[in-house]
């Protein structure tokens, strides 16, 4: 159920960023007309800044992209860090409520009619609303959805602003891929991957294992085939993530797990009552001295006769 609920929430932002890419309208040879929601408002003013560091300060293309990398990422990190606060909250409560979520799914395998299933899981909604469990508050969905426009449009104007491509960094031509760049940015989201699973219980990393390797693979095909300007882009973004993974890793995780170890020292975990009843049809029991209602009938019409 739970990996279910992650298929569902990672397909629907992938979603999210092909409409996004639909808000920047292309011409045939791939390339922004200036039209869109998302081009108007957000691409064109970072390309601008971008120029504007590069060109204006002197700074040059490559620099430019990392120092507006840097300030998108500040400027979005307080929503990364309460949604990846909030998501281990949740972790903590249902590592905390494991022991009865494992025996309500025992009796859930060994229900046999519809009618046990569906009392069991009542008995779970139940179990995670009296401890105040949210499934998908962890998740997190808000800031992502404000942070995946920002990053869609720091990605095209990475792109597509006139003089990238003309210009280098560091010896790496920035409209050509870079083999270097590519690996970097995959190593550096593996790393971050690894960062946050730091102090997880197994069975949440085995969970977690595959998300942990969809992500850098996912950015390496990208990179593969994008000009280094928009790698680099990935590069620092990774740097950025692996950062941000370790505050929450070595700050805010320990101080979740000392408050909520208080919590459940003055508010004990809730149990439910098993709901489910006895369904199995009882047989009828007899005495040694009944008789059947036909032969106590017969008996009867004996006695009036006489």
């Amino acid at each position: 159920m739970k990996q279910l609920k992650r298929w569902i929430v990672s397909s629907g932002l992938l979603g999210l960023l092909f409409v996004l890419s639909g808000c920047v309208q292309h011409d045939k040879a791939g390339n922004p007309t200036g039209e869109g929601f998302v081009y108007k408002f957000l691409v064109a003013p970072m390309g601008n800044a971008i120029k504007f560091l590069a060109d204006d300060w002197g700074l040059g293309f490559g620099l430019a992209i990392i120092i507006l990398t840097i300030i998108v990422r500040l400027a979005i990190m307080p929503l990364g860090l309460s949604q990846m606060k909030k998501s281990m909250i949740q972790q903590e409560k249902m590592q905390a409520v494991k022991p009865y979520t494992d025996d309500i799914n025992k009796r859930l395998k060994a229900a046999t009619s519809n009618e046990e299933k569906m009392q069991v899981q009542s008995e779970l909604q139940n179990l995670y609303k009296e401890n105040d469990i949210n499934l998908m508050g962890g998740l997190g969905c808000l800031p992502l959805l404000i942070q995946m426009p920002i990053f869609t449009a720091l990605f095209y104007a990475a792109k597509f602003t006139q003089g990238i491509s003309e210009s280098t960094f560091l010896g790496i031509d920035l409209g050509k891929p870079s083999l270097l760049l590519v690996a970097l940015a995959g190593i550096s989201y593996f790393a971050q991957s690894y960062i946050s699973m730091i102090g997880m219980a197994e069975e949440q990393k085995k969970q977690m294992k595959m998300m942990s390797y969809m992500s850098p693979l996912m950015i390496v095909m990208i990179s593969f085939s994008s000009p280094a300007g928009v790698t680099l882009y990935w590069v620092v973004g990774g740097i950025f993530s692996c950062i941000q993974s370790l505050i929450t890793t070595l700050y805010h995780k320990p101080k979740v797990k000392a408050e909520l170890a208080e919590h459940f020292a003055k508010n004990p975990i809730k149990a439910v009552k098993p709901t489910v009843k006895d369904v199995t049809p009882k047989k009828a029991t007899s005495t040694p001295n009944s008789k059947p209602k036909n032969a106590q009938g017969r008996n009867a019409g004996k006695q009036q006769r006489k």
